[in-house]
Parts: C-alpha cells; structure tokens; sequence
C-alpha cells in the first residue's frame, strides 16, 4: 500500500516578543515574522491610542526602503512582505552582552541605535538648549548663534542603547564595549547609514521632502558581516520636512514628531523629564484625543505617499 503524504499545513508563526508598536514571532530558527500594530509610542512610552493604517504604511515603507538597499548593494535582513502589515525577516540572536558569544562574535543584534542628524531638531535642539550641546561640537564656529532647524555643516553622528528601558547616549567607547564591535566596523556602518541616506534623499527631494535625521539598527550575520535590521526611513524612526516650507523659513513635520510636539506643548514631557531625572515614578501618557487620531492616520498615509511616490490604499486584511 502506498503511503499517504502528509499535506498539514506549517504550524503557524510562535509569539516571541512585542516591542513599542511590533510584534515579532518565530517562523523557523533563522526566520522571524515582524506584524506592525496601530499602536504609536513617543519619548519611550506607549501611548493608549490606536492610529488607523499606521501599521500597514511603516511596512510597506520599511519594504520600500529595503529594496533600496539592494539597488545599493547594503546587505539588510529583510526577505518579504508576507502580508498588509506583516514582513520575514532573517533571524538574529538577541544578547544584551554579545561578549558573552567568544572574541569574534557572530549571528547577532547589535545592541545600538545609529543616530545620523541632518539639521538640528528633536532631542538635539533640546540639548543645544539646556547647554549640554555646543555650536563646535556640531561642527560650527564655537560662537555661533544656533536656531531651530539649521542644517548641520556635517552630518552628526550618535549612538544610544537599544535592548535598555529607556535609550541613553553611548561614548563611542562604551557603545564599542556594549555590542562587541571595533572602531572599522563602526565607521562602516557610519558609511553604509549615509550611503543610505544621500540615496534616500535624491529619491525624496522631487517629492519635496527633506531628510531631517533618522536611526537605524544592525545585526552581524552568520558570515560575520554587517547588516541592516528592524526598520527604517519610516514616519516613526526618522524625520522629515516640507523642503518647500523650510525654504520658506517654516518646518512642517512629516513624522511622528508631530505627535512629540503635541506632548510637549500640553507640558506631558516637562513632567516626564522631571520625573526621570529625580527617578521618581513616571506619570501615564494620557491618549490622544480624537480628532488628533484621525489626523495622526492621515500623516502616517500622507507620509507613505511623499516617501515611496506611490498612492496608499489598504489591502485586504489592512486596518
């Protein structure tokens, strides 16, 4: 007799882990399944408001963006999109201390974030404020006068934790010491980030965007070699500009800063900053009012559109 061949289906994908506004599941032990929620996070915390076809929007955009990469020739983990808000990914281990893993270490994350700033804004104006950042250290004459939204005179390049609670700026000497990497490989991944960027940038520019700043994130595969992962040149990892408007000496946001400024302006992130220098418990973010949340959707689409030059309509199955 014959014997019968199975036609079960594969097990589905096993939940691993869920980060500030992704969920990441196990396909196979070199495989990962990311699935992008509506869900919006600012200055670390996890905001109770869902934000309509935000997920679908930062995949295919993270999609878009990785087929860049090739036309580049940058090695990235990205495989496919495997539905409206879901991409494969190759698989890395995640080890807080890749020195436990012997002196070459290989097949994972890299426990940084790589901040490259364009123009001072965000964080780095904050800083630039309270006195902790110089006009030199930003590549300016030491006496210059600094405003809100100058282009740099070079790129600037920082680097902060990544499996930490909250992401603190790293020393180039304790970010070498965290993810087990040496002064070459972090000039190039320095080089592959801006090889990236200036590409991004001659696509944007007709668009009539500008790159502001933005991070990215790496893994050293199997081979040893450097590669992009997670996700990038989204409206939640970078930010962008109306280049028209800034021309014009005004910077409309076209990220989720818009949703930083709201925070900002009803006081939240006084109250939070405080709260975390004294180390006394952090209060709630409250949710963001309605009429916002439809507004917050509209950018994220809005955003797609000025990003990749196509028209977004949800797939079936995109919320």
């Amino acid at each position: 007799m014959a014997k019968s061949v199975s036609s079960a289906s594969p097990p589905p994908p096993k939940f691993l882990r869920r980060g500030k506004v992704k969920e990441v599941y196990e396909v196979s032990p070199t495989e990962l399944e990311f699935r992008f929620t509506n869900d919006i996070s600012v200055f670390d915390k996890h905001v109770p408001s869902e934000i309509p076809h935000k997920g679908e929007t930062l995949a295919r955009t993270a999609s878009h963006w990785f087929g860049l990469c090739d036309r580049l020739g940058v090695r990235h983990h990205f495989l496919r999109l495997s539905g409206p808000t879901a991409m494969r990914v190759k698989r890395v281990r995640v080890v807080p201390k890749p020195r436990t893993l012997g002196s070459s270490p290989r097949d994972y994350l890299v426990p940084l974030e790589l901040i490259v700033r364009y123009y001072l804004a965000g964080s780095m104006w904050d800083r630039v404020r309270s006195g902790q950042v110089s006009a030199k250290e930003l590549g300016f004459p030491s006496q210059r006068t600094l405003t809100y939204g100058m282009e740099l005179p070079e790129p600037h390049f920082e680097i902060t934790t990544k499996l930490e609670p909250v992401d603190r700026l790293l020393t180039r000497e304790e970010a070498l010491e965290l993810s087990a990497l040496d002064r070459d490989q972090i000039s190039e991944i320095r080089e592959m980030i801006e090889k990236i960027d200036r590409a991004m940038q001659a696509e944007i520019g007709p668009r009539g965007l500008l790159h502001v700043d933005g991070k990215k994130e790496f893994g050293v595969d199997a081979e040893g070699s450097l590669m992009v992962v997670d996700t990038f040149g989204t409206a939640d990892e970078d930010r962008f500009w109306d280049k028209d408007a800034y021309l014009r000496g005004r910077q409309v946001d076209f990220s989720k800063e818009f949703v930083r400024q709201h925070y900002r302006q009803m006081g939240y992130f006084e109250q939070l900053s405080r709260a975390r220098e004294s180390k006394a418990a952090e209060p709630e973010i409250p949710p963001l009012p309605p009429l916002l949340v439809d507004e917050v959707s509209r950018l994220y689409t809005t955003v797609y559109q000025r990003l990749t030059g196509e028209p977004f309509t949800s797939l079936p199955g995109g919320t």
